[in-house]
């Protein structure tokens, strides 16, 4: 059987500018991707149903035999046990959502095409359920994730172990170390939530971590910084300053002084010293934020959402980021003052105003940032980024003056 990673093209469109890059399930919530947590729970072979442009990185396939699952949910072992109990031309459903069908070709063209998983035979799941279906979702259900994640990946298996003793550890049994990972001098309390160390990764001298933390591997936590819970810093980032219950896919940097809280920032992206992000608004209210589907803003009844930030974008030092602010893919934001809460991608300016950001030069930056993490940028990526572009200027606005 084939299992095909669904992109529901309503959920998709709620997520972007993250899913402008990737598929739904490309998604880091909890120490892994949902991709990754499917493939770890369910071994076999794995493909996707997402945007035409992405297929370059995400590829399809199809077979007389496919399961397609909802690209957004996260796995536990009851769903995972009603999965291996779906029998052909049935669909497992909870309310109006379909989780999954079990199908051939035609279904899975199908969905492909209308971005809708086709519903057969209903089944219905009455388990609880997390499925990451609106951004602020991501930072939401991290806490919850990390926790389910560490048991999986850590059962059965003996932690590294730490042997600094000028480190502090609090609640040492829900710490686990992979091979290569080191601290030094730093304190660590898992007495709320584990704390996950990837394979080579590193907190430095004066860093106070409490759990529920995952430190991606060839991830950096750098001097004195201040990790506040429910943090996912993923493969190969720096992070310093001070973070709450905030999301970094990959490859990402903000090392330095600042703060930023129930934010979530992708891939190749990185904030200059002192960038600082609200995560609260004066009056406690909810907070709004921009809706590609809606083509406005929406209430996401938060009291705390800080910034959201497709890949390859950048703030410059000393940037201020208003409550809700979401900015799309390779946009630089530098400047005094508050920029608008919604910057769209390939943005180049702050609160005196924006320009456009043109591809040639975005490809300049990635050229010379990716290979800091010995990545290139290849064709594939580039013809991704060049398809955003395109799809994204009807929200650069200063473009039609």
């Amino acid at each position: 059987m084939l299992l095909l990673l669904v992109d529901p093209l309503e959920v998709r469109t709620n997520l972007l500018p993250l899913t402008y890059t990737r598929p739904v399930a490309g998604i880091r919530v909890g120490i892994e991707t949902i991709s990754e947590k499917w493939q770890r729970r369910l071994p076999g072979e794995w493909a996707y149903i997402t945007q035409e442009y992405l297929e370059s990185r995400y590829p399809f396939r199809v077979a007389d035999d496919v399961l397609l699952l909802h690209g957004g949910v996260c796995p536990s072992d009851a769903l995972v046990l009603a999965l291996e109990q779906l029998a052909p031309g049935q669909s497992l459903v909870q309310g109006d959502t379909v989780l999954a069908t079990r199908g051939g070709e035609q279904e899975a063209q199908k969905a492909r095409s209308s971005g809708v998983i086709p519903q057969l035979q209903p089944v219905a799941f009455t388990q609880e359920l997390t499925v990451i279906s609106q951004v602020w979702h991501i930072f939401q259900k991290n806490g919850e994730q990390i926790r389910a994640d560490f048991e999986a990946i850590t059962q059965g298996r003996h932690s590294a172990g730490l042997d600094c003793p000028h480190t502090t550890l609090l609640g040492k049994e829900n710490i686990f170390v992979e091979e290569g990972a080191k601290v030094t001098a730093a304190i660590l309390n898992a007495e709320r939530g584990p704390i996950y160390l990837g394979k080579n990764s590193e907190i430095q001298e004066g860093a106070i971590i409490r759990g529920p933390l995952a430190l991606g591997e060839g991830s950096v936590v750098n001097m004195g910084a201040k990790l506040r819970g429910d943090n996912t810093v993923g493969p190969w980032c720096k992070v310093g300053g001070e973070v709450s219950n905030s999301v970094l896919f990959a490859y990402s940097s903000k090392g330095h002084d600042g703060f930023i809280g129930n934010t979530v920032i992708g891939e190749w992206c990185n904030l200059g010293a002192d960038t600082n992000t609200s995560n609260l608004k004066n009056n406690y209210a909810p907070v709004k934020l921009w809706n590609y589907k809606k083509g406005g803003f929406v209430n996401s009844g938060q009291q705390f959402c800080g910034l959201i930030m497709g890949d390859h974008s950048k703030t410059g030092i000393n940037t201020m980021l208003n409550t809700g602010t979401v900015v799309g893919v390779s946009a630089n934001i530098f400047g005094p003052g508050f920029p608008r809460n919604f910057i769209p991608s390939f943005a180049w300016g702050g609160s005196q105003g924006f320009t456009t950001f043109q591809i040639r030069k975005a490809f300049e930056v990635a050229e010379r940032v990716m290979p800091r993490r010995n990545r290139e940028l290849d064709e594939a990526e580039k013809g991704i980024l060049q398809t955003v572009f395109d799809a994204s200027a009807e929200y650069r606005i200063w473009e039609k003056k």
